[in-house]
């Protein structure tokens, strides 16, 4: 009887750690950002894909991880958190949860689509880009930028990279490095 209950009690003890340990683990990834300072929203370099501020997002179609087709222009009416990341990048690990957080909790209510562009091209394969999508728990569109062109065009030149286009398919904010839950409330609220 009594090396049963010692068996228990190890077994708890166990799965005690195990919990602890799972629990530590994602605040550790929530809080990573906390730690990494948060993007900014900058000036535009001069193009001719109308990049600047107030003109029209250059359009764009891609397909999903899931296999659908997306278009940009098919949005308008509806604001677009517009964001460029790859799953190798540390500052795009940290804000995927805010951006999970934010697409659970308010983007319906905010009228909000989040377009997670992955660059496919910069990126370590397919199934390192399921796997990052499984192990956040994101349930938001993912297309793929498999030729880089979008990226390109939209001058990805770090990442994570993000625009905020509004309800008239309009750029208003392009922010280099990560956003946290605060920063992506504020830069919806400052748009149409």
């Amino acid at each position: 009887m009594p090396k049963k209950i010692i068996g228990l009690l190890v077994l708890a003890v166990m799965v005690a750690i195990v919990i602890v340990g799972v629990v530590q683990n994602n605040m550790a990834e929530t809080e990573a950002l906390d730690n990494m300072a948060l993007g900014s929203d900058v000036d535009f370099l001069p193009t001719d894909e109308g990049l600047a501020k107030g003109e029209l997002a250059p359009d764009f179609q891609l397909t999903t991880l899931e296999g659908e087709i997306v278009k940009l222009s098919d949005y308008k009416g509806q604001k677009v958190l517009l964001n460029f990341w790859a799953t190798w990048c540390p500052p795009c690990r940290a804000e995927m949860p805010h951006m999970q957080t934010y697409f659970e909790e308010q983007a319906e209510d905010e009228n909000v689509v989040i377009l997670a562009v992955n660059l496919t091209t910069e990126d370590k394969g397919l199934e390192k880009i399921e796997d990052f999508v499984e192990e956040f728990g994101l349930e938001f569109a993912i297309p793929m930028d498999e030729e880089g062109d979008v990226g390109s065009t939209y001058q990805t030149v770090s990442i994570p990279t993000s625009y905020m286009i509004d309800t008239k398919g309009r750029i208003q904010n392009k922010v280099v490095g990560p956003m946290d839950l605060p920063m992506m409330e504020q830069l919806v609220e400052e748009m149409e």
